[in-house]
């Protein structure tokens, strides 16, 4: 079509100002026919094209080069001599495409090739439009297979029919199973930092924060770092697989400098970090000790910070209860996601509720933290209880989503393994993290 020598000669006859006959065809038009030339251009050539096309429109009040892109929007717009103009077409002739338009008001008051919102007036149609692509060298349609390839199923009976040498498409379940997969192995430019909050005690703060920084290394890869932000014994360290040392957040603090030289190297994270062999991610442990005057302030996660997003690409913050600690407002302003975590315990959701509240209050960046916010719901009694349900329908008009987590044994004491998990927890818990990462910018 942009090769060929013919120019294919399109008619606009505007009726009224309402409709358009398009080489015989009537169709609705906007009010304004320039609109209706302007999405026919759009939908004939630039849409099959994949590509935006330039146009030349020429009315009695001028000459003028334009932008039409496959959705129907204009781009830049320019007016042009007469000179210029014959010079384009006589560039375009042979490859480019030439629409002729007749218009029924000779005498428009503006430019009709800009909205009337913007013309501050009803414009007119062009008479004349020589179309042609702004690349046409490059218009021609890749080999390549645009559409994604579908695995066959390897879920349920359909994943049982292939393993017999059919070939049987996904269903619904693991199609949602997948696209949450995707969701949690994406790579984002630059760290992410989630912080995990809630102000009561027994929460679920630290195993939430243990399976979220789980699913998001197993299926996105390493660089995942679960930072226990409590001001002192937080319980990440004991409900987590230790290393062959005892270091603790208070340990890096003198050696932020170094590790933030030119020099310094990703393996040395490991004198201070916890690693998970088997979940991927690794640990920063909070102060295990008694003794000791040490708080850690603001300017103390500042800097834990600042190594963090340079040896990781996702942090997962578990807090201390004290909202008005330097260390918990600390955490906040460098959070791009917040996970409120409670159980069917009505007390810790009546907590994650006033936390919620008092962010909105705060300031933008609070409350825009808030209104984004994942509620995970983590059912800490076996069997049916009508609180999980009477809890997420009150969560529900204040956060983005709720996520609720089935009762699960191997949750409940020791250290956390993903791998012990009922395929139903652990299917929860991807749910889980494939919600906080939609919150999540690009």
């Amino acid at each position: 079509m942009t090769t060929s020598a013919s120019k294919p000669t399109v008619h606009f006859v505007t009726i009224d100002g309402n409709r358009v006959t398009v080489d015989g065809t009537t169709i609705d038009a906007d009010p304004s026919p320039h609109t209706a030339a302007v999405h026919h251009i759009a939908r004939t050539y630039a849409q099959p094209l994949g590509q935006a096309v330039e146009a030349i429109a020429s009315d009695s009040g001028g000459h003028m080069r334009l932008t039409i892109n496959p959705d129907g929007s204009t781009g830049d717009v320019a007016p042009i001599t007469e000179t210029e103009a014959r010079d384009l077409e006589r560039t375009h002739r042979g490859t480019g495409l030439h629409v002729v338009a007749s218009d029924d008001d000779p005498a428009p008051t503006t430019n009709p090739w800009v909205t009337t919102a913007a013309a501050g007036g009803h414009p007119a149609a062009a008479t004349e439009v020589h179309v042609s692509p702004t690349a046409p060298r490059h218009a021609r349609k890749s080999f390549i297979s645009e559409g994604p390839v579908i695995q066959p199923a390897k879920q349920g009976w359909r994943g049982s029919l292939n393993r017999f040498g059919l070939r049987v498409g996904p269903g619904p379940a693991e199609k949602e199973w997948r696209q949450d997969v995707q969701l949690v192995s994406q790579h984002w430019p630059g760290p992410r930092t989630i912080a995990v909050a809630n102000g009561k005690g027994g929460a679920n703060k630290t195993p939430t924060t243990a399976m979220l920084s789980a699913v998001f290394a197993r299926y996105g890869g390493a660089g995942v770092l679960a930072w226990d932000n409590n001001e002192t014994r937080g319980t990440l360290a004991w409900r987590t697989q230790g290393s062959n040392h005892d270091n603790t957040v208070l340990d890096l603090l003198p050696r932020v400098d170094q590790l933030l030289g030119t020099g310094a190297q990703s393996a040395e994270m490991s004198y201070f970090a916890h690693h998970q062999p088997a979940d991927k991610f690794d640990v920063l442990r909070s102060d295990q000790s008694v003794d000791g005057g040490h708080e850690v302030s603001a300017d103390d996660v500042n800097k834990i910070h600042r190594v963090a997003a340079r040896y990781y690409r996702m942090i997962v913050m578990d807090s201390g209860n004290n909202e008005r600690a330097a260390n918990w407002r600390a955490m906040i302003e460098h959070t791009d996601g917040l996970v409120v975590p409670c159980t069917n315990a009505e007390e810790t959701a009546e907590a994650g509720a006033r936390l919620l509240e008092t962010l909105i209050e705060r300031d933008e960046h609070n409350a825009a933290l808030a209104r984004n916010a994942v509620v995970i719901l983590s059912q800490r009694t076996p069997g049916k209880d009508p609180n999980v349900e009477r809890i997420t329908a009150n969560f529900e008009p204040l956060v983005r989503e709720v996520v609720t987590i089935p009762y699960d044994k191997a949750l409940q004491s020791g250290v956390i393994h993903f791998d012990a998990l009922r395929p139903a927890t652990q299917r929860a818990w991807l749910r889980a993290a494939a919600s906080v990462a939609r919150g999540l910018s690009g």
